[in-house]
């Protein structure tokens, strides 16, 4: 999982592709956002709080521009 995290991390760092497929692997319940513990997979540290500020329109999800904006800000690091 940490090699996702890392993948996901340089596609956001450098032009921004492979986001869209690092969320459908990501995505285990096929919804096209990510839920708090499908985040929690990839990033174990992540709590309820720093799941809620992620996600900036309030909706319970994490969709790719709130992934993309998290990962560029450093909220989300890897756990290693």
């Amino acid at each position: 999982m940490k090699k996702l995290a890392l993948t996901l991390t340089l596609g956001v760092a450098t032009t921004g592709m492979g986001l869209a497929q690092g969320i459908a692997d990501m995505d285990a319940d096929g919804t096209g956002n990510l839920s708090v513990s499908e985040l929690q997979a990839v990033y174990p540290s992540l709590t309820e709080e720093g799941f809620t500020a992620i996600d900036a329109n309030g909706d319970g999800a994490v969709d790719e521009a709130e992934l993309a904006a998290a990962v560029e800000a450093g909220t989300l690091k890897t756990d290693g």
